[in-house]
This record gives structure tokens, C-alpha cells and sequence, in this order.
């Protein structure tokens, strides 16, 4: 499966341009942001995304994201100089007053730029590819698909599996909890729910579901770090994994507790969980 890529020849480097109309169609990419609903079916539908920030624009462009236009305030179009003269996109320079209409938000970083979506690798292509791999149901909230990314990317997770109904990672949301990891660690979404499962036990994974329920063993026992190949299962906050889910599972697996707390908030099980599965992993 695939997301809308650019087709678009490369267009020469242009002026910058002042815009001081909120309804100038030039800026269409960053009308409403904060309109969650709105944004999560227009941008994937247009193939685009928002990076706000300079980091994450820089980190954007490093991955090799094509960058579509960038909307600047003043004081930040001498910091991004060296972004603006080697990409050949429009860039927009507005007043914050202006932005935050365009927007619906104050723009707190004055960096906004419109990247171009790449196509999607399949989950065959990824699996066939890794050894340790997240798998996410359901988790639906922006700010916890950032926050999982970004510890895949820094404890050595390999990819990231989505059910269908999974937020998506581009989301400007995700993108700035992520800080820019969502571009350096590749993902894939599963055709089906929970039948897309058997695709990755077929690549070879043991299947792991996080629970906190009390039948699940201790990943110290489980020891997942020691196996060849290995998808480790996180469901959305609070509701945990699907019956669907934990039935699919070769093994369930928890994080064991003290002090009477019987849970933590998905985004940091996933940390403690993504550090016992990829730490100390067979040499390849």
C-alpha cells in the first residue's frame, strides 16, 4: 500500500513571499490545523504533512521528504537561510498574528513547512526486512503514536506495525511529540485486523501481547532480547490489546509492578518493554 507521492517537476527556487491575507489560497496546506477531523482525512487523501519547527523541518528534509512550501515568521527566515536556498519550494513569510488565523493556533516555534508523503512500504516488505518490530492496535491518539516512535527509534526497534484503525504517525501532533523520529524509523499498516496478524507470525515473528494481566509472564522470563525474530503487541490507552488481540498472541508478556500500580500509560510501557526486547539482540 501506498501514500500519495509528488509527481510535480522540481520547481526553480523562487523570492521569498510576503502574504498578509489569511484566505490567500497559497496557503491552503496549513488552513485549520487544529481541526483534527479535517486534517486526519486531507492530508493523507493529498499526500501531505505538517513539520513545525526547525528541527523537525531539518529532519524532514534529511529523510528525503520533498518539501511542498514552508510558512515562516519573520525572525525565523534567517534561521532557516540555508533550508531556503537548497530547496527549491515557495516560502511564505507572514506575521504571527497571521499564522495563528491561518493555523487556528499560536505557532509557538514560527516554522511551519508542507512535506510531500512517500509511498508506504508494504508489511511483507518490512517484515522480510527485520527482526524486531512493534505492532500497535488501536492507538488512536496522536501524542502516544509520537511518543512510541520516538522510543523505537532510540532503543532499537526496527519498524513499527499499524492496525488499520492506528492514528497516523505523520499527523503534526505525532510528528512534534516524536520529534522527527516518526522519519527514521519505517512503518507499515496491516491490511486486516486481526487476521493481518498471521502475516507476521508467517514472516517467522513470535507474536508478544503486553498485558498487565496476571497470567502473562514477566518479560525477564520471556527473555525476548535472546529471540531471532520478534513482534511485540501494544493495544490503545486504557483499553489494552483486543481479546482478538491476546488470542492471536503466542505469548502474553508484562511488565512487572511495585507499589500496587497495576499499569502504565502505553507510550511508556512501550519504552521499558521496546528496551527488554531489542537490548543485548542476536548478532546478525
Amino acid at each position: 500500500m501506498a501514500e500519495h507521492s509528488s509527481t510535480e517537476p522540481d520547481k526553480p527556487a523562487g523570492p521569498i513571499e510576503t502574504i498578509e491575507d489569511p484566505a490567500d489560497p497559497r496557503l491552503r496546506d496549513y488552513t485549520g490545523l487544529t481541526d483534527v477531523e479535517l486534517r486526519r482525512r486531507r492530508e493523507p487523501a493529498e499526500g501531505l504533512f505538517i513539520a513545525e519547527g526547525e528541527k523537525v523541518i531539518r529532519r524532514a528534509k534529511q529523510a528525503g521528504y520533498e518539501m511542498r512550501s514552508m510558512l515562516l515568521s519573520a525572525k525565523w527566515v534567517d534561521v532557516m537561510r540555508d533550508v531556503i536556498d537548497e530547496v527549491p519550494a515557495p516560502v511564505y513569510a507572514v506575521s504571527p498574528e497571521l499564522a495563528e488565523r491561518v493555523t487556528g493556533y499560536h505557532v509557538h516555534r514560527g516554522a511551519l513547512a508542507s512535506m510531500q508523503r512517500k509511498p508506504l512500504p508494504t508489511a511483507d516488505e518490512l517484515l522480510r526486512a527485520h527482526r524486531r518490530v512493534a505492532v500497535l492496535e488501536a492507538v488512536n491518539d496522536h501524542t502516544n503514536i509520537g511518543a512510541i516512535f520516538r522510543s523505537a527509534a532510540a532503543l532499537g526497534m526496527d519498524a513499527v506495525l499499524l492496525s488499520p484503525d492506528c492514528a497516523d504517525p505523520l499527523y503534526r501532533r505525532s510528528v512534534k511529540v516524536s520529534m522527527g523520529a516518526v522519519f527514521s524509523v519505517p512503518y507499515a499498516r496491516l491490511d486486516s485486523w486481526p487476521r493481518g496478524l498471521d502475516t507476521v507470525r508467517e514472516a517467522g515473528f513470535s507474536l508478544l501481547a503486553l498485558t498487565p494481566d496476571p497470567k502473562a509472564k514477566a518479560l525477564d522470563e520471556v527473555a525476548p532480547h535472546r529471540m531471532e525474530r520478534v513482534a511485540l503487541m501494544l493495544g490503545a490507552e486504557g483499553d489494552g490489546l483486543s481479546r482478538q488481540a491476546l488470542v492471536a498472541a503466542d505469548e502474553w508478556v508484562r511488565i512487572p509492578m511495585a507499589h500496587g500500580v497495576d499499569s502504565l500509560n502505553v507510550g511508556a510501557a512501550a519504552a521499558v518493554a521496546f528496551y527488554a526486547v531489542a537490548t543485548g539482540r542476536p548478532a546478525s
